[in-house]
């Protein structure tokens, strides 16, 4: 992995830097390797049926200095190349439209939140691959006008479980990682020992690309052109572990996506495969100081999405606790 530049905010075209290409043909092959179609029940809470009352006892013994991390995005109502549909705020009470005292002040909040500037997790019903949800249910069948009948964010509920942090920045000594730079199998197992932690069945894998800070200091840029995340290649490594949830500051697929005709694999093989949801944009800058801090990269990781009947996700703010 090549060390970060400063010479501005555009990435400019990627190299092979998010290979190796993967044709269709081995992208299929890869995508019935890792999928788990008929394994659970209820099937679309998918993988998070992995996370029983015993991993969540275990994640809770992680906890040691009680120290709360946020992990969400501040709430972007602002244009720009990464935020094309920005979110909304207004006021809609000043505390003078109703009888004196006490006096209220009310808002809105509104986003179409799939995109790159807010924090939010992916139902099982946002991607079908192949006109396929998880579960080989067919998408035209189950999502609609008023939403989703599988899959949806409301069947998943609450996820509380044990996290683990790949800081690949922080690994490999650099301040982020390249627009563009993939991070492949060997890359995961590098970092785990590197950081001393191993991903276990019913983790959540958060993986630090070191977006945030990189927008941070160079200035925003169009992340669906060009962002650091997953190769397909890092995918039955996960898959082998038995991972509940994937997430990173980016989209967790690495683009340019190096499959032919597929814009979002890692979210085709997570979702639609392994029916394991995502969590998307993630600030993932104070957990990088706070587990460097703590000399350890677990953590207890809460994630409660809204219960929006239908929906295909929801804006979250996880929290983790080290």
């Amino acid at each position: 992995m090549s060390p970060s530049s400063a010479d501005g905010a555009d990435p400019g075209p990627a190299d092979a830097g998010n290979g190796p290409a993967v044709s269709r043909r081995e992208f299929d092959a890869l995508f019935e390797t890792v999928r788990t179609w008929g394994r659970w029940a209820p099937a679309d809470r998918g993988a998070w049926n992995r996370v029983t009352a015993e991993h969540v006892r275990r994640a809770a013994a992680v906890v040691r200095a009680g120290k709360v991390v946020p992990l969400g995005l501040p709430w972007n109502t602002l244009p720009g190349p990464d935020n094309p549909r920005p979110a909304l705020h207004h006021m809609t009470d000043l505390g003078d439209v109703e009888s004196p005292e006490p006096s209220t002040h009310k808002d809105f909040l509104a986003a179409d939140y799939h995109g790159k500037a807010v924090t939010h997790l992916d139902a099982l019903c946002h991607v079908a691959y192949r006109g396929q949800l998880y579960d080989g249910r067919t998408a035209t069948d189950l999502v609609g006008a008023a939403g989703a009948r599988f899959g949806a964010v409301s069947a998943l509920g609450p996820l509380v479980t044990r996290g683990v942090l790949l800081d690949l920045p922080a690994v490999l000594g650099v301040r982020w990682l390249e627009p563009g730079q993939a991070v492949r199998a060997k890359d995961v197992i590098a970092a785990e020992s590197a950081l001393d932690v191993t991903i276990g069945e019913g983790d959540a894998v958060l993986l630090r690309s070191g977006h945030v800070r990189r927008r941070g200091e160079l200035g925003a840029w169009d992340p669906g052109a060009a962002s650091a995340g997953f190769h397909v290649d890092a995918v039955p490594l996960l898959a082998e572990r038995g991972i509940a949830l994937l997430g990173g500051d980016g989209d967790s697929d690495v683009r340019p996506s190096p499959v032919d005709g597929v814009h979002s694999p890692v979210h085709a093989l997570a979702l639609a495969a392994m029916g394991v949801p995502l969590l998307d944009n993630l600030d993932l800058e104070a957990l990088s100081a706070a587990t460097a801090e703590a000399g350890r990269h677990e953590f207890l990781l809460v994630v409660a999405p809204l219960n929006v009947p239908g929906g295909t996700g929801s804006p979250v703010n996880p929290v983790a606790v080290l």
